[in-house]
């Protein structure tokens, strides 16, 4: 059920409110050019700057508008235990299909730890649970003998595994069998990913260009690697534009070049350098997204 090319869904903002139309739509965007699901208020969510009652908000609209046509992963990652635990009972509540769960951030558990704190969440809430292991954001590592223990639930079904190691795709195959839904959180590395064992990703650059990269791990799927090559090689200078500065705030820019929503962004992070808007510019060009 989740697999493929799941945009990490911005959260789009008008004078500083969440534009809910332009949600929308993105949403019925992303139906139409083939994405294989959504993955609202993670990261590229900016779910470090809105509100709990915004992040809810968030959730039940983009559930509310694929209506069931395509999986939504909804983010409910927090560095307290008992507020993560709310978040996923909220996410279950309105009809997300699963949860995306952020190893804690800054309090730095023990490995010990991070099995207590998912295990909390799991035996609180009812829907699947993909990991979210993000080391150069939360600071903490998940090893792979961790998120073997973890896999013994039943819940916990999977990883976003933003590691950049792909051997980590072969180490967790191991721990955690076979059938353990891996899903690349790098775009750049997305295509080596799946020759590893991945099913697919949870990508920042699909929310500017959901149909290419939708065909990319169509691709992947099919076994037909050098076609996934031909589109990830017209991307890649698009995945780097973007993360040139923060990722969420380059692909806003690149968006808001292609009118699909506003490239305002919230403190403390800023609006893009000239500098970086000409790289994201010519990579929008070389993708064949932009005359």
């Amino acid at each position: 059920m989740f697999k493929g090319s799941l945009p990490a869904l911005v959260t789009p903002f008008r004078n500083g409110e969440l534009d809910l139309e332009t949600l929308k739509k993105l949403v019925e965007w992303h139906i139409g050019e083939g994405s294989n699901g959504l993955v609202p208020v993670g990261t590229t969510g900016e779910s470090p700057t809105l509100s709990h009652r915004e992040h809810e908000i968030v959730v039940e609209e983009v559930v509310k508008a694929a209506n069931g046509r395509i999986p939504v992963i909804a983010g409910a990652g927090s560095n307290n235990t008992v507020e993560a635990i709310r978040l996923a009972r909220h996410a279950e509540s309105v009809g997300a299909d699963a949860i995306l769960v952020v190893t804690p951030y800054y309090n730095k558990p023990t490995q010990r730890g991070l099995i207590a704190h998912f295990t909390a969440i799991h035996d609180a809430c009812e829907l699947p649970i993909v990991i979210y292991n993000i080391p150069p954001r939360s600071v903490i590592d998940m090893t792979p003998a961790t998120m073997g223990e973890l896999a013994k639930l039943p819940r916990i079904i999977g990883v976003k595994d933003a590691t950049g190691d792909l051997a980590r795709v072969s180490y967790q195959r191991m721990t955690c069998g076979k059938d353990f839904v891996q899903l690349s959180g790098e775009d750049a590395t997305a295509h080596g990913f799946n020759a590893q064992g991945g099913v697919g990703c949870i990508s920042v650059t699909a929310n500017v260009a959901p149909k290419p990269l939708a065909e990319m791990q169509a691709a992947c799927a099919a076994g037909d690697y050098a076609k996934a090559l031909e589109i990830q090689d017209r991307l890649m200078p698009l995945h780097r534009a973007i993360f040139t500065e923060p990722g969420l705030v380059g692909v806003k820019y690149a968006m808001s070049r292609l009118d699909l929503c506003s490239d305002e962004v919230r403190l403390p992070l800023t609006g893009l350098s000239d500098e970086t808007k000409a790289l994201v510019d010519d990579a929008l060009r070389h993708a064949g997204l932009l005359n």
